[in-house]
């Protein structure tokens, strides 16, 4: 076993696993699950495994990543926690009001999905009109929401008139309105480049500090991405799809730039990575 130092503390290295000491940054560990994949397979009609026996459990406040490469089966599990898709077998468990069809999820995809015919606020408002919100609630929450995101002045725009990144805002404003306890995220900024990405994160990164009890699951492929965002990361490997490492990010250090090129910035990349190379070479991790 190997030990990487992380300021004052330390992050635990060997064949098996990847975790960091509790401290202040821990998630208090009797929060309720509110999202589970106990034992979770999804094999599909042309024989594809997409999961291996998945187990993952997330608590109410925490910023989980699931990491991984292409076809590891993350996306798959975010649909299904989602209730997008159903698993071969095993059991997902959901948050009850969700279970009920109340709007206690929502979910931000790989694309921002925008109606190029509608304005940003009528883009934000549309899931509320679906579930029947009064037009002035309705209104009142999307100008929250846009001002969370930072596009409070250009609500009359069309998707057409904002780049790359004001729209995944746009989309991330929209989720935001129905007021979520649990915020699902599919790769929302895979398609952006750095300097745009970097900054999104950090905006979602503060989004997530300031609501307080809100839950984020966030799929992506960048290790750096993942190490900046989260407060735990379950690393996927591919072929089949299945989770070999549940790393907590435990650190009292602001998420900023000087985050970004600290040591235990540094040394929690390289427990990610380890893991990754390892499971690539075929050596199993555990689940």
């Amino acid at each position: 076993m190997s030990e990487a130092t992380t300021g004052d503390k330390r992050v635990k290295r060997d064949d098996d696993t990847a975790v960091a000491l509790p401290g202040a940054g821990a998630v208090d560990l009797s929060s309720p699950v509110v999202l589970q994949a106990d034992g979770v397979e999804k094999v599909y009609p042309n024989g594809t495994h997409a999961l291996d026996r998945a187990d993952v459990a997330v608590r109410r406040g925490e910023f989980v990543s699931l990491l991984g490469p292409s076809g590891c089966g993350k996306s798959t599990l975010l649909k299904m926690f989602a209730g997008l898709e159903e698993p071969s077998s095993g059991r997902i468990v959901r948050p009850e009001a969700a279970a009920k069809g109340r709007r206690d999820m929502a979910m931000v995809f790989q694309e921002a999905t925008l109606m190029p015919w509608a304005r940003v606020t009528e883009n934000a408002r549309l899931p509320l009109d679906l579930a029947g919100v009064p037009k002035a609630e309705g209104n009142a929450r999307v100008a929250e929401a846009l001002q969370l995101v930072g596009l409070g002045e250009f609500g009359r725009c069309y998707p057409r008139e904002l780049s790359g990144g004001m729209q995944m805002r746009a989309s991330i404003a929209r989720a935001l309105a129905v007021k979520p306890n649990v915020l699902l995220m599919d790769e929302p900024f895979g398609a952006l480049d750095e300097f745009t990405r970097n900054r999104l994160d950090a905006d979602l990164r503060g989004l997530w500090e300031e609501q307080k009890e809100l839950t984020v699951v966030f799929v992506t492929h960048s290790i750096y991405e993942a190490v900046f965002l989260s407060s735990r990361v379950v690393v996927m490997a591919a072929r089949p799809g299945r989770v070999i490492a549940d790393v907590k990010i435990d650190t009292d250090a602001p998420r900023d730039e000087a985050f970004r090129v600290s040591t235990q910035f540094i040394d929690y990349c390289r427990v990610l990575s380890e893991h990754l190379v390892r499971a690539n070479r075929g050596e199993r991790g555990v689940h």
